[in-house]
């Protein structure tokens, strides 16, 4: 069974998704630590609602390499296989992604190559300026490349004539929780074997 680590900076809303799988048995896998550069993100108190070691790390007053290197110790103690970004919204550094080469996820909430560098609603607010008919989310390997990774899985879904940025946030992150949970499983798989 594999263990993940999870390096968030929002509310962790695929996180749940994928907590509430492993709960019903449907992903065997563990959640071995959360860990957040935002002191108040939402992720941290959902991890402590579950149960899982949730941690602010600061990054003022550190240099880039200083932060991951304290990333990369903790994910060491805690046993991590994978790591997964859930709304983490900084930039890893290249050391840190060649010491995790294909173990780090990221998700992105457009399909790549599309909207790569963009973050969450301003995606949204151009794939519906734009008059795109379909969109959805990317889980790709991170390297140092930003968004530019190999692609694992890619979730589609209609943009309808009516969408908001809110409605279709909502569609695009219930797509990104099927992909992690997917991904997951398709992991263990491999791991296992």
């Amino acid at each position: 069974m594999i263990k993940l680590g999870i390096l968030g900076s929002t509310n962790g809303t695929d996180l749940k998704a994928i907590i509430d799988s492993i709960n019903i048995g449907l992903t065997k896998a563990e959640v071995s630590i959360i860990i957040s550069n935002q002191k108040n993100a939402y992720i941290l108190k959902r991890g402590k609602e579950n149960n899982i070691p949730s941690l602010y790390i600061s990054y003022k007053d550190k240099t880039k390499k200083a932060f991951d290197s304290e990333l990369t110790q903790l994910f060491e103690e805690y046993e991590v296989n994978y790591i997964l970004l859930i709304g983490f919204m900084r930039i890893l550094s290249s050391d840190f992604c060649s010491h995790w080469k294909n173990k780090i996820l990221n998700v992105h909430p457009s399909l790549l190559p599309k909207y790569s560098g963009g973050m969450d609603t301003n995606i949204h607010s151009e794939v519906i300026l734009n008059g795109e008919k379909e969109t959805g989310c990317t889980l790709h390997y991170v390297t140092n490349e930003v968004d530019g990774g190999p692609i694992l899985i890619q979730k589609k879904c209609k943009v309808n004539n009516n969408e908001t940025v809110e409605t279709l946030k909502n569609k695009v992150q219930k797509l990104e929780g099927e992909a992690f949970i997917e991904a997951i499983n398709l992991l263990n798989q491999e791991f296992s074997a």
